[in-house]
């Protein structure tokens, strides 16, 4: 059985096409204490709807397919 960090790599590998047609893309960072931390890209990075992807579609689509994940956090490009 893969470890939590490659399941979420797993699920954000299938979600990126789906950014990527919009322009933006997505990028995992890191895991710690049940947050998964990724950097949104391209037109994600400055859209006004970020809170919507990350919340209303990552975030739900990870909590559903690795049992452990409790949020989703975006870490600026600028860090």
């Amino acid at each position: 059985m893969e470890n939590m960090e490659e399941q979420i790599k797993n699920v954000i590998h299938k979600l990126r096409p789906y950014l990527q047609r919009d322009g933006g893309d997505i990028e995992y960072v890191d895991f710690k204490d049940g947050i998964v931390y990724v950097r949104m890209l391209g037109a994600c990075a400055g859209c006004t709807m970020i809170d919507d992807t990350l919340k209303d579609g990552v975030e739900q689509i990870l909590m559903e397919e690795v049992p452990g994940v409790l949020e989703v956090q975006n870490i600026s490009s600028a860090l």
